[in-house]
């Protein structure tokens, strides 16, 4: 029992090693630049074959990565959820969408790579479904869908989906910037996450407000 016990230990310290290492390179050089055996290495693992013995597919990996960081930023999803109840405040959804991944990021200390390694994820057709994929799993992000349709019932389904898919970006690629200032030193716009976090979520409920040309008015 107690042999069993230390190699389940070693085995959780490997697959954190794995992912801690791949996460990096992924994020700093993008995914398929980046070899197994080049994981293995940062990894300090001397088997070359320990990225597939323990997690398969490299698209296994990259699953893995977003699945280790989802369980806390869905934490933090449904807390915001609950301060926000039945609102019909477009802002204070926009809020719950976008503060979530951020302050995770905060929480982490600096430096982090998981928002760069989402941008560079996004940037891959395949592994940007399995993101979408992951995200949809959540119970909370489909609450947040939902709350934000029902404060802009005229919008149609079309420019929704469209506004959907600007915002994801916009949250993507704004959280990578700032992350990757950060872990260079070099200034940011705004002095924490927090008042990034701000900024965004003004960003974002002001693409959800504007006017829809050649469709559906939104007042």
């Amino acid at each position: 029992m107690a042999g069993r016990t230390v190699r389940a230990e070693q085995v959780s310290v490997t697959r954190e090693l794995i992912l801690t290492a791949a996460e990096r390179l992924f994020a700093e050089r993008g995914v398929y630049t980046v070899s197994n055996r080049q994981v293995s290495e940062a990894a300090g693992q001397g088997n070359n074959t320990a990225v597939g013995y323990h997690f398969g597919t490299k698209t296994d990996l990259v699953r893995a990565i977003i699945r280790k960081h989802a369980e806390r930023i869905e934490e933090i999803r449904t807390r915001l959820l609950a301060a926000v109840g039945d609102s019909t405040d477009v802002r204070d959804w926009v809020d719950c969408l976008v503060r979530p991944v951020p302050e995770h990021l905060a929480a982490l200390g600096s430096p982090t790579w998981y928002a760069r390694f989402c941008a560079q994820v996004m940037t891959d057709p395949a592994l940007r479904r399995l993101m979408a994929e992951e995200s949809l799993s959540s119970p909370s992000l489909r609450q947040i869908v939902e709350g934000l349709k029902r404060c802009l019932p005229e919008m149609t389904d079309e420019v929704r989906v469209e506004r959907g898919d600007m915002a994801r970006h916009l949250i993507v690629h704004v959280c990578a910037e700032r992350e990757r200032a950060l872990a260079e030193n070099t200034p940011t716009p705004r002095s924490s996450w927090h008042d990034a976090t701000i900024g965004l979520v003004d960003a974002v409920v002001g693409m959800w407000l504007a006017p829809v040309t050649g469709g559906t008015r939104i007042t």
